[in-house]
């Protein structure tokens, strides 16, 4: 990953912040499981930490790093109470490229009583997903 001359647009009115276990295996998981573009990272620390990482997934930011307990950036395992949504077009395409990533389904894709396709993933990470499209 090269770091980019300028910092990145900042992409959406809220950017979620994770604090992963391996920041930057979670960015190429990612890369992998939902076409995100790292757009801008810092190089590890003396023991391998990441401390920022910023990557475009859907449209919008996604910004993370590996714990850093010392400066208040502790590591919640699945990250309880928080949910990342992915409205998508073509939602059986999107679910499936993620599942052969990795993610784990948690609810399985199914039309929903609102009426959007949806259905909720976890990714290696802890970080629970969900995917919904509306059909036309």
């Amino acid at each position: 990953m090269e770091k980019p001359s300028q910092m990145p647009e900042v992409r959406g009115g809220i950017v979620p912040y994770l604090i992963v276990e391996n920041a930057a295996a979670a960015a190429q998981f990612y890369e992998k499981a939902f076409g995100a573009e790292v757009v801008a990272h810092m190089d590890p620390d003396a023991k391998g930490r990441t401390m920022h990482l910023h990557l475009y997934i859907n449209g919008g930011s996604l910004m993370l790093c590996d714990p850093f307990p010392e400066h208040g950036a502790g590591f919640v395992p699945h990250h309880r109470g928080v949910n990342l949504l992915l409205r998508v077009k073509n939602i059986q395409a999107a679910w499936q490229r993620a599942v052969d990533a990795g993610a784990r389904v948690m609810s399985p894709l199914q039309r929903m009583f609102w009426g959007d396709d949806y259905g909720e993933l976890r990714d290696p990470f802890g970080v629970s997903w969900s995917m919904a499209e509306t059909p036309k």
